[in-house]
């Protein structure tokens, strides 16, 4: 307590300040105001800018962009991403820095799309798988919204077996392969067959990979094809019963 009684104020120290609450006394409320914004990201209308998902519900999903205030997504423009968790980074458009209650706004949708066409370009080149969800059917295949881009996806490129009812897809996040792109017209065709199709490929050449000559193995059988006509069967059944009956005589 002695060491506590012998120490000398600061001459300095607005006591009156701190008093009112002001932590930083000495410091102007422009210097602080100056020194607040210097620490936030530098952005602009339009800009296209990473982002990270700090809290979601089903309807909106909140991004924090390093800016004053966090912007406010709806749910609907992540459907193509059912995974979408708290933490990840997402890209956001942003559309206004500030509206007329002082809120952030910003779009992943126009984010997508911003990027899309170069994006749906690379996947074709680099054989990359995507993902991308079923908004509805069309005539002749479905619509698949990929990248923010609406691509098709024909009837016969949805599975390796005929599909009769296209509905059972709609709503769903699948994975893509691009297969086509009409650069003119901006058209983009996708497959989901063609993943299919590489699985099945795989797995036969890894089954084969292992089949070694007199081994024994069990199997299913799945078709029955009659390797002769079915009129010479007809005439061997009748053959042979005359036969049967002659000797019977």
């Amino acid at each position: 307590m002695a060491d506590l009684k012998n120490v000398a104020p600061l001459e300095d120290f607005d006591w009156e300040a701190y008093e009112q609450g002001d932590s930083n006394a000495g410091v102007s409320r422009e210097a602080q105001t100056e020194a607040y914004e210097g620490s936030l990201n530098k952005v602009s209308d339009h800009d296209v800018v990473d982002g990270t998902v700090i809290s979601m519900n089903k309807r909106e999903v909140v991004v924090n962009i390093g800016f004053k205030s966090d912007g406010i997504i709806p749910m609907s423009e992540f459907r193509y991403n059912p995974d979408l968790k708290v933490g990840d980074t997402v890209e956001v458009y942003i559309e206004n820095q500030e509206d007329k209650k002082g809120q952030l706004i910003l779009s992943h949708k126009k984010a997508r799309a911003s990027r899309s066409w170069d994006r749906v370009n690379e996947a074709l080149n680099n054989e990359e798988i995507i993902k991308g969800y079923v908004k509805c059917r069309t005539k002749g295949g479905m619509i698949v919204d990929v990248f923010g881009i609406e691509a098709f996806l024909p009837g016969s490129q949805i599975d390796v077996k005929p599909i009769r009812d296209y509905d059972i897809f709609v709503g769903k996040t699948m994975e893509f392969k691009v297969v086509k792109i009409n650069q003119d017209y901006r058209n983009v065709v996708v497959s989901h067959k063609a993943l299919i199709e590489a699985e099945l490929e795989a797995q036969k050449k890894e089954i084969i990979g292992r089949l070694e000559k007199g081994q024994v193995l069990e199997g299913t059988v799945k078709n029955i094809t009659p390797t002769v006509s079915s009129s010479t069967l007809v005439a061997w059944t009748v053959s042979s019963t005359s036969q049967t009956s002659a000797g019977a005589a």
